[in-house]
C-alpha cells in the first residue's frame, strides 16, 4: 500500500467517526428536545386544566354570590311592599273614617244651626208662659159672665194662641219642651233651684218645675228648672 492509499483511508476513518459522533450528538440533543417538549406540554395542560378548575370554581362562587345578593333583594322589595301595602289600607281607612266624620259634622251643623236662636227663643215662650199663668182661672170665668166687653179673654186667648204657635216653631226645627216633675233628679238634664223635705216623696223627686227643659234632638238646649225632695 502506498502512502497515498493509506492517508486516504485514515482521514476516510476519521471522517466515519466524526460522523457517528455527530449523529448520537443529534439524536441525544433530539432526545432531550422531545422529553422537554413532552414535559412542556403537559405542564402547560396541567395549568390550564387547573386554571380551567380554578375559573370554573371561581364562577360557581360568584354565581351563588350573586344568586344570594339578588334573594335578599327581593325579600328587602317584598317587605317593602307589604309595608307599603299596610300603610295604603291605614291611609284607605283613615280618609273613609275623615268622610264619615265630616258628613256627620255636616249633619249636625245643619241640625243644631239654631242652637242660639233657639235658646233666644224659648225666653220669650217663658215670658208668654208666665203671663197665662198669671191670670187666674175665676177672673177668666167672671169676665165670660160678665156683661162688659170680655177683653182679658181676648187677650188671654190671644196670648195662648202665640205661646202654641211658638212652640209648634220650635217642634218643627226639632226643639220641644219637657217636664220632669215626678221624675229622678239628673244633673244632665236638671237645673236644682231649692230642696224641701216633703212627706211622702223619695229624696231626690223632682217636685217641682219652675222652667220647663228643652231640648233640641237628643241634645240638652236648656236643663229644666225644679224643685228637688230631700230627706226630713
Amino acid at each position: 500500500m502506498s502512502s497515498s492509499t493509506f492517508s486516504k483511508a485514515t482521514s476516510l476513518i476519521a471522517t466515519c467517526r466524526l460522523a457517528s459522533r455527530n449523529s448520537q450528538y443529534v439524536a441525544r440533543s433530539s432526545q432531550s428536545l422531545l422529553t422537554r417538549g413532552q414535559s412542556r406540554r403537559w405542564y402547560s395542560e396541567s395549568t390550564e386544566a387547573q386554571s380551567t378548575s380554578t375559573s370554573t370554581t371561581a364562577n360557581g362562587d360568584s354565581a351563588e354570590s350573586a344568586i344570594k345578593a339578588c334573594e335578599e333583594k327581593l325579600k328587602a322589595k317584598e317587605e317593602e311592599i307589604a309595608d307599603l301595602h299596610s300603610r295604603i289600607k291605614y291611609a284607605q281607612a283613615d280618609y273613609v273614617n275623615l268622610q264619615k266624620i265630616s258628613a256627620r259634622e255636616k249633619e249636625q251643623t245643619t241640625q243644631y244651626a239654631i242652637t242660639k236662636f233657639a235658646k233666644e227663643l224659648i225666653t220669650t215662650v217663658d215670658v208668654l208662659s208666665l203671663a197665662l199663668k198669671s191670670v187666674p182661672e175665676g177672673a177668666l170665668k167672671a169676665s165670660t159672665t160678665s156683661s162688659e166687653p170680655q177683653h182679658l179673654n181676648q187677650l188671654h186667648e190671644g196670648v195662648s194662641m202665640t205661646h202654641r204657635q211658638l212652640l209648634q216653631t220650635l217642634a218643627s226645627f226639632g226643639v220641644t219642651p219637657f217636664d220632669p216633675k215626678g221624675e229622678k233628679f239628673d244633673p244632665n238634664m236638671h237645673e236644682a233651684l231649692y230642696e224641701a223635705p216633703i212627706p211622702g216623696q223619695e229624696a231626690g223627686t223632682v217636685i217641682d218645675t219652675q222652667k220647663l227643659g228643652y231640648k233640641i234632638k237628643d241634645r240638652i238646649l236648656r236643663a229644666a228648672q225644679v224643685g228637688v225632695a230631700r230627706d226630713a
